[in-house]
């Protein structure tokens, strides 16, 4: 039996898991109903569990019959702070969260994976490490997860790694996509406070107002980005909050404003930083006010390696045909701390598109909406190809 046809036989048990993670969802490291849910679905298995010191993390080691190298399969298990708004029957039941981003997929379909390869241990040449991973979102939960040593949890460090992610659109259900080099982008941020003197409305003359010259700023980076960075290896500058002042008539003493940065690619990376900081330091300094910045420094850049990733589409085609796995153009602008992941072990960072058939991928809500809806279809074709991932990639070391 095939690893597609034995994942749709658990397909009904996958998916029953996915609705009651949905319907549970629970927000950064500490996800200790969800964590039940899993150990319960890897009940039964050869599995050698342990779970995590700092983080609700659940590590799963299956030996398999014959010696080789140990690989990682990754399932991210959080949720994001959003109010649903979709009327499905599992529906989020917690107040300001949500499965938004599809992670409820990715545990079923690891779980399912644990499932698959479990039934053929016998058949690997090596160990396979499952890494369900709180705190995706935000918490850095593959570099906690690292530091408690999920690289090396079989005995030595695994040789390759692997992870999928649903795509509410962009991609049609079932289709997968991945690429070689930079397939995500790094985020990082930048907060800006710029401090000048409270005033009268009425006189602005008599104070030193900072919202112009924050407004100034704001313009000035968007102009930054085409005037100083290459359009093939871009950078992409977004103002997601700004605040300032209490009244109409009043001028206040600060404006304050927060920026996400994505570039794809170190160079960049390093000098949007330099080149953001001095930009608008350079514009409070001509209004006369000061302009105090603080740097973030978020995920970095997701990097496929090159062999594995080719390695993901031979197998996916092999799996489900040609037709079915796409190499993708360019890296998509999100970004994902598999990456910690991906800077340690070679591996594969892999879309699966979860867009339901009556949607338009073109037109449906993107993950993280609060009307972002994935199909259950995906499932059981995500536990097949991160089984077979595991599978193969133990035989090819064994050759």
């Amino acid at each position: 039996m095939s690893y597609l046809t034995a994942a749709k036989d658990l397909s009904e048990e996958l998916c029953r898991l996915r609705h009651e993670l949905h319907a549970e969802p629970e927000v950064g490291l500490y996800l200790p109903r969800t964590q039940e849910k899993v150990l319960a679905a890897l009940d039964g298995l050869p599995l050698e569990i342990s779970t995590g010191a700092a983080l609700t993390s659940v590590t799963a080691v299956l030996r398999g019959g014959r010696p080789g190298p140990a690989v990682l399969l990754r399932g991210d298990m959080d949720a994001l702070p959003v109010s649903e708004r979709n009327d499905l029957p599992y529906r989020s039941r917690v107040p300001g969260a949500m499965h938004a981003c599809g992670h409820d997929l990715h545990v079923a379909m690891l779980a399912g994976a644990a499932h698959l390869l479990a039934a053929r241990r016998e058949e690997l040449a090596g160990d396979v490490v499952f890494m369900f991973q709180p705190g995706e979102e935000g918490h850095e939960g593959a570099k906690h997860m690292i530091a408690e040593g999920v690289l090396d949890a079989a005995g030595e460090r695994v040789v390759a790694a692997y992870a999928l992610h649903a795509m509410a659109t962009i991609l049609p259900l079932g289709a997968f996509a991945s690429r070689a080099g930079s397939i995500l982008a790094a985020a990082d941020t930048l907060r800006v406070t710029v401090r000048g003197r409270g005033g009268h409305g009425s006189s602005p003359h008599l104070a030193l107002d900072p919202i112009p010259a924050a407004c100034e700023m704001v313009t000035a980076l968007q102009t930054m980005v085409t005037r100083s960075f290459d359009a093939f290896d871009p950078v992409v500058v977004t103002v997601g909050t700004f605040h300032a002042g209490t009244a109409d008539n009043v001028i206040p003493d600060e404006a304050v404003f927060e920026v996400t940065i994505r570039t794809f690619s170190a160079g960049n990376r390093a000098s949007v930083r330099e080149r953001a900081v001095r930009l608008v330091e350079g514009i409070a300094a001509a209004h006369g006010l000061e302009a105090e910045t603080a740097f973030g420094i978020g995920y970095p850049l997701t990097v496929n390696d090159a062999a594995e990733a080719a390695f993901a589409g031979e197998t996916a085609e092999d799996l489900f045909g040609t037709g079915r796995y796409f190499v993708a153009p360019r890296p998509i602008a999100g970004s994902e701390d598999f990456s910690y992941v991906l800077e340690e072990v070679p591996g594969a960072f892999v879309a699966l598109g979860a867009c339901p058939p009556d949607l338009n991928p073109a037109t449906a809500a993107y993950n993280h909406s609060p009307e972002a809806r994935f199909d259950d279809a995906a499932i059981p074709d995500g536990a097949a190809l991160l089984a077979a991932l595991a599978a193969r990639r133990l035989a090819q070391a064994a050759t």
